[in-house]
């Protein structure tokens, strides 16, 4: 407020607080009162040290900081938020194919041991068709080869077998682990008879 007594003014205020308007030059609504302001504003300026500059330049730096860390915190906020509406959409899924998964597992037990009774009855009938081939071969094999040697005989016998001509010997003799040459053979039938 300003004094009861302006210097500037060559006139007293009112008591209201409101100055009595002249046409003096230097009082209160006068032409001059706006120069006059401007002295008393140089009367009252104050001026600013580096601690005060330095003061409102961290307080600055801190009001950023905090800006960027809000916006850090809100995007992160947000991120929290998709990842859990992620989570409970796979938790969703996720139980169903489980289920599904487990029918097809309950099922793929099933034929397995459906192939298992398979293989095993497999196993049976090819132990039985080998016990009755060794069976077929003792019982028939001895007596088979003693009527086709039978036959082999006869036919040998009946088979032109001329008095005057010798019988074709075989080509090799084995005697005791050594082959005998042709030449050896008839220096043998030679010594026999």
């Amino acid at each position: 407020m300003f004094s009861p007594y302006n210097r500037f003014a060559r006139t007293r205020v009112r008591a209201g607080g409101n100055p009595v308007r002249s046409q003096t030059p230097g009082a209160i609504g006068s032409a001059y009162d706006f120069f006059d302001m401007q002295a008393r504003f140089r009367e009252r300026v104050h001026t600013v040290s580096g601690g005060e500059v330095a003061g409102i330049l961290v307080a600055v730096f801190w009001a950023i900081l905090v800006s960027f860390l809000a916006v850090a915190l809100a995007r992160l906020a947000q991120t929290l938020r998709a990842t859990t509406k992620l989570v409970a959409d796979v938790t969703d899924q996720a139980v169903p194919l489980l289920a599904d998964a487990s029918s097809a597992v309950r099922s793929a037990q099933t034929q397995i041991d459906r192939v298992d009774a398979i293989a095993s009855d497999v196993q049976e009938v090819t132990s039985n068709a080998s016990a009755l081939s060794t069976t077929v071969a003792s019982t028939f094999g001895g007596p088979l080869v003693k009527v086709a040697a039978f036959g082999y005989g006869v036919r040998r016998a009946l088979g032109g077998r001329k008095d005057d001509v010798p019988a074709k010997a075989p080509r090799r003799t084995v005697i005791v682990g050594r082959t005998v040459s042709r030449r050896d053979k008839r220096d043998l039938r030679k010594k026999k008879d």
